[in-house]
């Protein structure tokens, strides 16, 4: 049988360092995010389905979640300011995500790649619904370093969490479970282990 390379590239997102251009008191790597952002859009799923009664597939969310930054190990993680400067250069960034993700899926034997095209696709509606969850969860793993970082008493964070929580209050009408997630699970972020558990 032909060697294929997907998953060994895919394990090398622990070697990307997200927040380059800022002073980190503790590091994050592009595997630690994806795994928190998986764990919160499927959170947020749930929510919408229970209590918003939508129709969306939560454990496809957070397989794409999951995924959702694998181009980063081809790419590097892009500064957000840099990325979106302006329409130009996030679109040609765009562009070079996409040719990434081609690149990794090519390392997929032929059988198996249809179900992580699936992934990265968005061409249903259905589609574009999750990626949109996937994307506020996204923020909200953003938010959370920022208040992590803030707490460690590091001001470096302070202008990412004010354009994270705007970008976060430009979802909430779309995606009423962002209030939900903020009002009951955000505020025990800042919290210790035997507060949590006490």
């Amino acid at each position: 049988m032909k060697e294929h390379h997907f998953f060994a590239i895919v394990s090398r997102m622990k070697y990307i360092d997200r927040w380059a251009l800022m002073r980190n008191s503790r590091t994050e790597n592009l595997s630690e995010h994806s795994m928190d952002v998986a764990m919160i859009a499927h959170a947020l799923c749930i929510i919408a389905k229970v209590r918003y009664h939508e129709d969306i597939d939560a454990d496809h969310t957070a397989v794409m979640a999951l995924f959702h930054d694998c181009s980063e190990i081809i790419t590097g993680d892009m500064p957000t300011p840099v990325k979106y400067l302006n329409e130009n250069i996030k679109d040609a960034y765009k562009q070079v995500e996409k040719r990434a993700e081609e690149q990794l899926l090519n390392q997929l034997p032929e059988d198996l790649r249809s179900y992580y095209e699936e992934v990265y696709s968005d061409d249903t509606d259905r589609q574009k619904r999750m990626h949109r969850y996937v994307k506020a969860a996204d923020k909200l793993s953003a938010l959370i370093k920022c208040m992590e970082e803030e707490s460690a008493g590091n001001t470096e964070f302070r202008n990412a969490a004010v354009s994270t929580l705007k970008s976060i209050n430009d979802m909430k009408e779309e995606i009423p479970a962002l209030i939900d997630f903020m009002e009951e699970f955000l505020p025990s972020y800042g919290k210790t282990l035997d507060e949590l558990l006490g």
